[in-house]
């Protein structure tokens, strides 16, 4: 698990996907979304989706909270629940997040092997990360998910470190239509 950021990914424009090849409106100035872009929506995004494999080649996909810190993606789950079991079995995972609008906005999947945090300095900088991100769901008594710092210390929950290896991005302006594809 990286102890520093990562360095910055290649990034490039997949024009089969994008509306550089729609005659359009904007279409002919389409270009791919900067990696600090993508990176302040995984900062912000409040829901993720994290895709795993069961042993048995089906797919399981379920929301979580995560949070983007030094250049990871860190989740967490139960030790009996499907994600963690599936990732004990097939480390390779997807998580996305984005908007629902046909027009706007911006979704993006981090592709990358979930990794267990078991350095206890690491686990105390995710928790920083949550309670920054999350504030009262994470810090006051009445918050969906209070107590889950200390869930994460005590190891009641295994939290996962995804570093990305390919991430994609897939712009909507409009009717203008990016892909965006990051290799680290």
């Amino acid at each position: 698990m990286p102890t520093q950021d990562p360095p910055e990914p290649t990034t490039g424009l997949d024009a089969r996907y994008s509306s550089a090849l729609r005659p359009r409106p904007g279409a002919a100035d389409v270009t791919a979304t900067e990696w600090a872009e993508a990176q302040r929506h995984l900062e912000t995004a409040e829901i993720f989706w994290v895709s795993t494999v069961r042993p048995d080649g089906r797919l399981h996909v379920t929301p979580v909270i995560a949070a983007w810190h030094r250049g990871v993606l860190y989740f967490s789950t139960g030790a009996g629940e499907q994600k963690a079991r599936n990732l004990a079995h097939d480390a390779h995972c997807a998580l996305t997040t984005g908007g629902n609008s046909l027009t706007r906005g911006l979704d993006l999947v981090v592709e990358g092997r979930a990794e267990p945090v078991t350095d206890p300095a690491v686990t105390e900088e995710v928790i920083a990360a949550y309670e920054a991100k999350y504030g009262r769901h994470i810090t006051s008594p009445e918050g969906t998910f209070h107590g889950i710092g200390d869930a994460f210390r005590k190891g009641d929950v295994t939290v996962f470190a995804v570093t990305p290896a390919t991430a994609y991005g897939f712009g909507r302006n409009d009717g203008v239509y990016s892909h965006t594809r990051w290799v680290f």
